[in-house]
């Protein structure tokens, strides 16, 4: 189990250190920015504190003292729930209420602080295994500690929770009500971690073993912060990432198009206006703006070898939608047309004026999902072939 808790620790902490990393690298045009400087000051003290926990379960000692880094690890995690507290206050309410509060929730944490210290040197929190920090192990100084150190953990919690609702609808920037929401769903997981450590520590007192759950609070720490440290950065990343996401789309569909676009310009070379593989990646916007042309430009010089008469080749699904059925039978129609084509069978019937059926060109973004849906039942017609 040591071996799990520690890989919840180190998750956690480098989860911390790439948000801190990330944040520090807009030093430069944010470091005035009040929010931005207690920002840093919340992630340094997240390192610190799933740093702690990572050292703690590597030894019993930390700098000569036994159990300090438990107790680090205990305080650091005080003062980063009050930080948190405090951004939160920044990002959504007036300045005026944010200082106020903030003062009071300073002020709660160093009192907080203080007993925390207090108790483990009373408890003779040097001298004690390690283990006793885990549950308490009956003691009851050390229960009181640890149950201290749960409420200061939860509390925030709780607060957090309550505020992110009305904050989030109460602000007009999307990025800041994305980063409200999952800034709640983090103080629901925490919450949850406070609930499993309070069962540990209950039941190791009343000498219920429970087993394996005891990792379920390590659990719930683990995720809880990964999720905290993506809702502090999100309003930073989320705009590069709905890029990324774009990007990759836009190449799956220009990837998918393929087979459709290659056997309609081996057809009709002259519908690329360049050659292929002339542009670089970093066009693909271009590239994929032009493969669409050329795949509308190829089906009409294919128009008159469509015969309209001629049942479509193949069956789709019979449980599948109307847009599925659609996109069957215009590929198929492009197979039996290219067919006709190169046997150089121009059909009585033919299909010489109009386009895809029903189709608003206008809208592109409709019509590559429209034309990649056509492609890929394109491509498993000829496999089937």
């Amino acid at each position: 189990m040591n071996t799990t808790r520690t890989l919840c620790f180190v998750i956690a902490a480098l989860s911390s250190y790439a948000a801190l990393v990330y944040r520090l690298c807009q030093a430069r045009r944010s470091w005035r920015d009040n929010a931005y400087r207690t920002l840093v000051v919340t992630l340094l003290l997240q390192c610190l504190t799933f740093t702690m926990g990572a050292v703690a379960m590597g030894g019993d000692s930390f700098l000569g003292v036994g159990n300090l880094a438990i107790l680090l690890m205990h305080v650091s995690a005080v003062a980063f729930c009050v930080a948190a507290q405090i951004i939160l206050l920044r990002w959504a309410a007036d300045p005026e209420e944010a200082v106020r509060k903030a003062r009071y929730w300073l002020i709660t944490g160093i009192a907080l602080s203080v007993l925390l210290i207090a108790l483990f040197f009373v408890a003779d929190g040097p001298g004690r295994p390690a283990t006793d920090f885990n549950t308490g192990s009956g003691q009851p100084l050390v229960l009181v500690y640890l149950l201290v150190f749960i409420v200061s953990q939860a509390v925030p919690c709780v607060t957090i929770f309550r505020q992110c609702g009305p904050y989030a609808r109460m602000t007009g920037k999307a990025s800041l009500r994305q980063a409200l929401r999952m800034l709640s769903v983090a103080a629901v997981i925490l919450f949850l971690y406070c609930t499993c450590r309070t069962v540990n520590i209950l039941t190791a007192a009343a000498g219920i073993d429970i087993g394996v759950w005891q990792l379920a609070s390590n659990v719930f720490s683990a995720a809880g912060i990964v999720t905290l440290s993506l809702s502090l950065t999100t309003s930073s990343w989320e705009a590069s990432a709905a890029r990324l996401l774009e990007w990759a789309h836009s190449y799956r569909s220009y990837r998918a198009l393929y087979p459709l676009w290659r056997d309609l310009y081996e057809s009709s070379p002259d519908i690329v206006l360049e050659p292929p593989g002339s542009a670089s990646v970093s066009d693909l916007n271009y590239r994929l703006h032009r493969r669409v042309i050329e795949i509308r430009d190829g089906w009409r010089d294919l128009r008159p070898y469509i015969d309209r008469t001629a049942p479509v080749a193949g069956a789709a699904d019979p449980g599948a939608g109307e847009e599925y059925r659609q996109a069957h039978a215009e590929a198929a129609r492009i197979r039996q047309a290219l067919d006709a084509k190169r046997a150089g069978t121009v059909p009585d019937l033919n299909k010489d004026a109009g386009d895809f059926d029903d189709r608003d060109t206008d809208n592109f973004s409709a019509e590559v999902a429209w034309l990649t849906q056509v492609a890929v039942v394109y491509r498993k017609l000829g496999k089937a072939g």
